[in-house]
């Protein structure tokens, strides 16, 4: 077996490299939205177990929604990009673009096994080059095709290392074949068939055995006239073990998917639905057409689905020539490699197995799959065509007429070819271009419409999605996708009546449901959706609550093991206010699938509604437990710990906060929670520090700009409270508690008795029965020497609360302050005088002490309630403390500070006096 030399490796790395640089330059399309951008498993916080439980797209292999390809090495690869750049494209395609390199110099390492230097430099720069694999290898959910085939070329490499000298067997290589055969089939499905080639090769190359010498052996046997060869034994040995090794990995592979298919609808692959002949006319005519893409890879395209390739329905169908021109040249060759021995037969078969064998899989000729055409999956048959075409150009360039001419045609097919690789690949650099290069090759196909759409959709470009859209509907009349994207759409732009007709007309299309009879039929469920989409959209009306109920019904009588039916509907009863109802569909739902941690979290929520906060934080935490950074269960299970006073709760309910600002670091909510947090902990630095970001993050933060206020006014930082409370009643002019602490703040600090009355009047303006507004404006009026009008003020307010004493007091203290001064006015002498004086002065202690006992700004947060939607709001939430009784404000003033802060208070009046 010939090295690959450092020249040629060179060589082929600076070819890949050339092609394939542009590549790294594209974003995630298509496929790669679902396996990379949606697929949980590759993120660091999900156990490694779910790799091997799930399938490529990250859906349990159980659920029947899922695809059943099973591919957890290929999503471990994923994984490991993820942890180094998380979802940074630049790394995905770079590690692609590796790979493929690999590939190209392990299939020049095969080549020479059958090729001279030359001829194998040749297929492997065509195989480097082939514009067919920019689906496999700029298309990041290609890699798939890309590791497969590396362990799929070892595991073969390998087996040809088999055979010992005087053709004895060697068992090692054999055990490291099947290794690597378990290896590529964990990278994708196909690997497995390496086998088949592993038993081509050793019977017609390693034995030399041509096919007439087969039948002669098995006729002589048959008539007894002779035995079984023992070189012959060896090598029905070496293939039993082989096929032992692949029936297991076969058996292992049902035991995963758990003797399932996938569910493919008519739309993704239509001759798998057909009836007789049409579907097997279709698809025997879908191997010429793989075939003439390897040799003209002009037109390429995304998505071959639905209507690209028209069904052939007759036998007098002109297409039935290409596949009788196919058929008759694959069988010639056939013919030719195991009929006659010699090198050029040997290499035509190799290079026959490398085509038909690996495509196997996916060729529908034995079970359906979810396409008519893929360009990825013939990156491994591409090998064999390379191979063919390599040792075609070697016999034409050693004839002497020929050689100047086989050179000029090598040439210009690798530079044609490497040029339409490298603008091809421009092609993935986004989803619209993506789709819009599909549409000029193909446009009968309606899911490329859709998918220009969805792409235009993303851009917030709903007016064009739509145009988009509709076409898709004309092109594939009963698609119901396509109508539904058309209801999404109008829903988006809120013309609801075109929303709803839209989702009527897919609705309509649905298989009809028999009352009383199970539903037997298969449906899709991205189709069931329309009963979803419809409930929600008419769940906004809300006298049409009971008919959106209806409608998840109906989808759950469709398919009971519809979870996001449950879901919907248990949102909907809480909306409806029957949360035990709503309980039953999160339980049933959980029956389904009880690592769902979305499912927890809404249940949680239910619990709340329930008002049992302890079940509810239990189900936070199970929500927790299956995904540590579930955003929503962070947030709102430590705001439940935070409500319930714990403070044993405080820490854990701090460090999920923190884990939701990582998670979400420019949302305000979660650094304004932080800092109510640290109010109640007492940690005032470290509250306002977290106020002043949420407020950066949000200036207009309601609840944060109120609480910084109120912090700095209870840590005697009262005129910073000031410019805070500006800001807050800039954007909220009506902000009752704002004013109130605004007004108090002037009085007492500012001394701006002007400013303070005018807060006070707002207030009364907006909310004319407001206690503590008109007692403070009581106050004002006292300080104004007003005593008349504070008398009728009080009067006034004390008709609005007249249970509370301190009013009353209040008022009485005033009435004999104005009795005071009349009894001093009357008085003329100079010893009255002093006693009116010392009066004064003691009528200003009671009225400081009015004034001390103003109602407290209510300073407990206002914690509001938990909400059962997916984004929670808590911008209503303010800060109040607790109503203080009558004797807790005459204990507080009691307090000595207090009592010298009245002195001041008094002293100033008596001078101003």
């Amino acid at each position: 077996m010939a090295d690959v030399s450092l020249k040629e490796a060179a060589l082929i790395l600076g070819v890949v490299a050339a092609c394939y640089w542009n590549s790294l330059f594209c974003g995630f399309v298509f496929d790669d939205v679902s396996a990379i951008l949606d697929n949980k498993d590759l993120h660091p916080s999900t156990p490694l177990k779910n790799l091997f439980q799930n399938d490529f797209w990250g859906t349990p292999m159980s659920e029947e929604r899922s695809h059943k390809s099973y591919r957890p090495l290929t999503v471990l690869t994923f994984r490991l990009n993820y942890l180094f750049s998380e979802l940074n494209a630049v790394s995905y395609h770079f590690l692609n673009v590796v790979f493929h390199a690999v590939v190209c110099i392990v299939f020049l390492k095969v080549c020479k096994l059958f090729l001279d230097s030359r001829s194998s430099v040749v297929a492997s720069l065509l195989f480097a080059v082939h514009p067919i694999h920019t689906e496999a290898v700029t298309g990041v959910v290609g890699r798939a095709e890309l590791l497969s085939s590396i362990f799929f070329l070892a595991a073969f490499l390998s087996y040809t290392k088999s055979k010992g000298p005087d053709n004895t067997i060697v068992w090692t290589p054999i055990a490291v074949t099947v290794f690597l055969v378990a290896v590529a089939t964990l990278c994708k499905e196909q690997g497995i068939t390496v086998v088949g080639i592993c038993c081509v090769y050793e019977v017609f190359i390693a034995q030399g055995y041509t096919l007439p010498v087969l039948l002669d052996t098995a006729v002589q046997i048959l008539r007894g006239k002779g035995s079984i060869p023992f070189s012959m034994l060896q090598t029905l040995l070496k293939l039993i073990v082989l096929m032992f090794s692949t029936l297991l990995l076969v058996v292992v592979r049902v035991q995963v998917i758990q003797s399932q298919l996938p569910v493919f609808t008519r739309f993704d692959n239509p001759a798998a639905v057909s009836p007789s002949p049409a579907r097997q006319l279709t698809f025997n005519y879908l191997l010429p057409v793989n075939a003439w893409l390897l040799l003209n890879p002009s037109e390429l395209c995304c998505d071959w689905t639905m209507g690209t390739i028209p069904l052939v329905e007759s036998l007098l169908d002109v297409r039935n020539v290409a596949t009788l021109t196919f058929f008759f040249l694959l069988g010639s060759l056939i013919v030719f490699s195991v009929r006659y021995p010699g090198d050029s037969s040997k290499t035509v078969l190799m290079g026959l197995c490398l085509i038909v064998l690996p495509f196997i899989p996916a060729s529908n000729l034995f079970f359906p799959v979810g396409f008519v055409v893929a360009e990825r999956v013939l990156y491994v048959p591409s090998m064999g065509f390379c191979i063919l075409v390599a040792h075609g150009w070697k016999k034409l360039s050693s004839k002497s007429m020929l050689r100047k001419v086989s050179w000029v045609c090598l040439v210009l097919v690798l530079f044609t070819h490497a040029l339409k690789t490298l603008h091809r690949n421009w092609d993935w650099e986004s989803e619209y271009t993506l789709f819009m290069s599909a549409l000029k090759v193909n446009k009968n196909n309606a899911k490329l419409w859709n998918n220009v759409g969805h792409a235009l959709e993303n851009e917030k470009n709903f007016e064009r999605a739509l145009q988009f859209f509709i076409q898709a509907t004309q092109v594939q009349p009963d698609d119901i996708g396509a109508h539904m994207n058309v209801g999404r759409t109008y829903k988006n732009l809120n013309k609801t009546k075109e929303a709803e007709e839209s989702y009527m007309i897919a609705k309509s299309l649905m298989p009809q449901i028999i009352p009383g009879k199970k539903y037997a039929a298969r449906v899709a469920p991205n189709h069931l959706n329309v009963y979803i989409n419809l409930a929600n959209l008419i769940r906004a009306n809300e006298s049409r609550l009971e008919e959106a109920d209806q409608l998840y019904r109906q989808a759950i009588s469709m398919r009971p093991d519809f979870k996001q039916a449950y879901i919907s509907r248990g949102e909907l009863l809480l909306k409806m206010n029957k949360p035990l109802k709503a309980k039953e569909a999160y339980l049933r739902a959980l029956e389904l699938d009880r690592m769902n941690a979305d499912l927890w979290y809404n249940l949680a929520i239910v619990y709340i509604e329930l008002k049992d906060p302890t079940e509810a934080l239990k189900n936070f935490n199970r929500a927790l437990e299956l995904n540590p950074m579930h955003k929503l269960a962070l947030f709102n299970s430590a705001l439940l710990m935070q409500e319930s006073g714990d403070a044993r709760l405080r820490p854990e309910a701090k460090q999920r906060l923190l884990n939701y600002v990582k998670e979400e670091p420019q949302d305000a909510n979660g650094y304004f929670n932080l800092g109510m947090l640290a109010m109640d902990d007492k940690k005032d630095t470290e509250a306002e520090a977290w106020m002043k970001k949420a407020i950066r993050l949000q200036p207009n933060f309601r609840s944060a700009l109120f609480n910084l206020a109120l912090l700095y006014s209870q840590t005697a930082k009262e005129l910073m409270a000031l410019p805070i409370l500006e800001d807050l009643l800039k954007y909220y002019p009506d902000h009752t508690k704002g004013l109130i602490l605004k007004g108090d703040i002037l009085m007492n600090q500012k001394k701006d008795i002007s400013g303070a009355r005018k807060c006070f009047e707002k207030i009364l303006e907006l909310d004319p029965n407001n206690v503590q507004g008109k007692h403070n404006l009581c106050v004002v009026y006292f300080e104004e020497r007003d005593l008349k009008k504070a008398e009728k003020c009080l009067v006034e307010t004390l008709a609005l609360a007249p249970h509370e004493e301190y009013i009353q007091r209040h008022l009485n203290i005033v009435r004999s302050k104005i009795a005071s001064l009349s009894a001093a006015e009357q008085s003329s002498l100079p010893a009255d005088g002093v006693a009116a004086v010392e009066e004064k002065r003691k009528s200003f202690e009671n009225s400081k002490e009015v004034k001390n006992e103003k109602k407290t700004i209510q300073a407990a947060i206002n914690k509001g309630q938990l909400k059962n939607k997916k984004r929670t709001e808590k911008n209503n939430m303010e800060k109040e403390t607790p109503k203080k009784s009558t004797k807790e404000i005459k204990d507080i003033e009691k307090k000595r500070v207090a009592a010298l802060k009245r002195l001041e208070e008094i002293e100033r009046i008596l001078n101003g006096e």
